[in-house]
């Protein structure tokens, strides 16, 4: 089974929705999914990913099961550098690098900002939800692997968001989403590729063959938006810095 995890286009948080080079790079992600042969579509909650599989749906007179567990990851935690609260998946490296647990698959929401942000139950209910879906297209969590109960070469296609990603791909490989969450980056529109490798009969894993591919974007003339980025270098004032 192949599964396609899209982060949403170019945002605009203000509504919820995107830009006009959000909708644009929507639509050359729809020529790429469209050409697909897609089991099935599993979408957010969320305006910009529903945004975002709008034109594909469109095409293709398809409708997307909305599931709740896929909109961002909400727990809103008390950043050591700043006064207001802020999203569970954005740290500077001087202070998240300075706790080993973050790197810990199994420790990394004992941490006390995440444990008074209940980081852990957030994510036990996406992996949970997750091993839900895959069971349904049979695969069942088995420990820290998945019984190919029903083996298939389906493709299913989640439109959601950088935050809940990297969660979803810490519970598939057995990785801690922090180091994900800073140290890869999924522009608008990337395209995960996760597929399962069944080496013994019955007996599946996960494993990621392209990470962030935005290959439709290049084909059409087009860069990736920089919303999923920060500065290059901190003199670069056009840049995003926080």
């Amino acid at each position: 089974m192949k599964l396609l995890i899209v982060r949403h286009g170019d945002p605009d948080y203000s509504i919820d929705s995107l830009t006009p080079t959000g909708w644009e790079e929507a639509k050359l992600l729809s020529h790429r999914l469209c050409a697909l042969d897609v089991k099935a579509f599993y979408c957010s909650p969320l305006g910009r990913a529903r945004d975002t599989a709008k034109p594909t749906l469109e095409t293709l007179n398809r409708q997307a099961e909305i599931l709740p567990w896929l909109r961002e990851f909400a727990p809103r935690v008390q950043r050591p550098d700043r006064e207001t609260p802020s999203v569970a998946w954005d740290w500077l490296p001087q202070d998240w690098t300075k706790d080993p647990r973050f790197y810990d698959r199994n420790r990394w929401w004992e941490n006390e900002i995440f444990q008074a942000a209940s980081v852990k139950e957030e994510a036990l209910r996406v992996a949970q939800g997750l091993d839900d879906l895959l069971s349904r297209h049979g695969y069942v969590r088995e420990g820290d692997y998945y019984r190919a109960e029903a083996p298939n070469e389906d493709t299913i296609v989640f439109f959601c968001h950088f935050g809940v990603e990297c969660v979803l791909l810490g519970h598939l490989l057995g990785i801690s989403p922090m180091p994900l969450w800073h140290g890869f980056c999924a522009a608008p529109t990337s395209v995960t590729t996760v597929t399962t490798e069944e080496r013994r009969q019955g007996i599946a894993s996960f494993r990621v063959n392209a990470f962030g591919d935005t290959a439709h974007l290049y084909a059409a003339g087009r860069e990736p938006s920089f919303s999923a980025r920060f500065c290059e270098t901190y003199s670069n004032e056009a840049q995003r810095h926080d």
